[in-house]
């Protein structure tokens, strides 16, 4: 399994990235599987360097709002009107209501919506999609929202999504070889509850959760990304990344 940094710019797009967007790709033997976790802002272009957007085999929201969702309006266009014809539906696991909320984004009528180029399923239960096994954590935030956990073979990587604290986190990210954890707040500020994490709290969490790997993502742009990283590494004594656009973490 590795997993390329397709987008990890914090609530909006910056300089360097835009919004959250994270392609995961795992060969079984016969072929390449892709997966990708979140389509925000600008990501579908920034993807295009890494596969053939026709090429993905499901995508995955981690919660509606349109720094991880918008960028599934420009795809529904690809899709449909591709020059080389009428594409599968494709699986696209999301929150309840996700359907609702992209037809609305792109301003289509509720039904058939995009349900003609993607076929919407609710969380629930462990997914497997051909080598992954991704399992959804509900967690708190503002909208509807929920971390994963992604296998392939023993390898498992770990996506915090957008999240306040939570013991939650713990499950999702325990034993993992890469936790991909965001961090949007810094810990000199008075920060809302319930809404994301500081660079020490996904340190913490990393430390707790025993991870080999921390990635550090989703800084928003008006914050100094080195600060935030600086948090993380005096929480965990662990190999410390800051996501930047297109890394490759090979499992």
């Amino acid at each position: 399994m590795r997993l390329t940094v397709v987008g990890c710019s914090g609530s909006y797009p910056g300089p360097d990235s835009p919004a959250s967007c994270y392609l995961l790709q795992a060969d079984d033997g016969e072929r390449t599987w892709s997966i990708a976790l979140d389509m925000g802002n600008g990501a579908l272009g920034v993807l295009q360097r890494f596969v053939d957007p026709l090429a993905l085999d499901a995508v995955f929201l981690s919660h509606l709002h349109a720094d991880h969702c918008v960028d599934m309006t420009s795809y529904y266009v690809l899709r449909k009107y591709h020059p080389s014809g009428t594409q599968p539906r494709l699986p696209v696991w999301g929150p309840k209501g996700t359907a609702k909320r992209l037809a609305k984004a792109y301003d289509l009528p509720r039904k058939p919506g995009m349900r003609e180029e993607f076929a919407f399923r609710s969380y629930r239960d462990p997914v497997t999609v051909g080598p992954f096994t991704v399992e959804p954590f509900a967690v708190p935030h503002p909208v509807q929202a929920y971390g994963l956990r992604v296998s392939v073979l023993g390898r498992t990587i770990a996506y915090s999504g957008d999240t306040g604290p939570t013991a939650v986190l713990d499950a999702i990210c325990a034993d993992a070889d890469l936790f991909l954890c965001e961090a949007s707040f810094r810990s000199c500020d008075d920060n809302p509850p319930d809404l994301h994490l500081t660079g020490t709290e996904a340190g913490e969490v990393a430390t707790r959760g025993r991870v080999k790997r921390l990635v550090v993502t989703h800084v928003p742009p008006w914050h100094d990304a080195k600060e935030i990283l600086a948090e993380a590494v005096a929480a965990f004594d662990g190999p410390t990344d800051l996501a930047s656009c297109g890394a490759v973490y090979p499992l």
